[in-house]
């Protein structure tokens, strides 16, 4: 059985896509920004803080799909300026992450969808 997680960003209904998708025991998050409950960008020009409120939008989603974080097996991390801020993310990362330590990647990307955006993180998250 499938079902559609929705979230706050102006983006899914425009794009069509949901926050996060669970199928069975599966719970994937979609690619997920820095937006507040209002769709405002949180953090501007701080690569920590949008890092925080991204981790904070997964954790909501897969709240909503019966999940927590402790349940997620991977993370992508998409950042605009690796060299300059990855220390950064990673610190935001490592402080949710810390005894769940989850199989992640941290790339490069040339632009997110608005250019005040630092940071895109998908996750995945296994419920037994």
């Amino acid at each position: 059985m499938r079902v559609n997680i929705a979230g706050t960003s102006p983006y899914e209904l425009v794009v069509g896509y949901s926050r996060a998708v669970r199928v069975g025991s599966y719970i994937h998050v979609a690619g997920t920004t820095a937006t507040d409950a209002s769709g405002q960008l949180v953090g501007l020009d701080d690569p920590y803080t949008q890092t925080v409120q991204i981790l904070r939008n997964i954790e909501a989603a897969l709240k909503k799909a019966g999940a927590s974080l402790e349940h997620v097996v991977r993370t992508r991390i998409y950042v605009v300026n690796i060299e300059r801020n990855w220390k950064e993310i990673g610190r935001a990362h490592g402080e949710f992450f810390v005894h769940i330590r989850p199989a992640s990647t941290m790339l490069e990307a040339s632009r997110l969808v608005e250019p005040e955006m630092l940071v895109e993180i998908e996750a995945d998250a296994i419920v037994s």
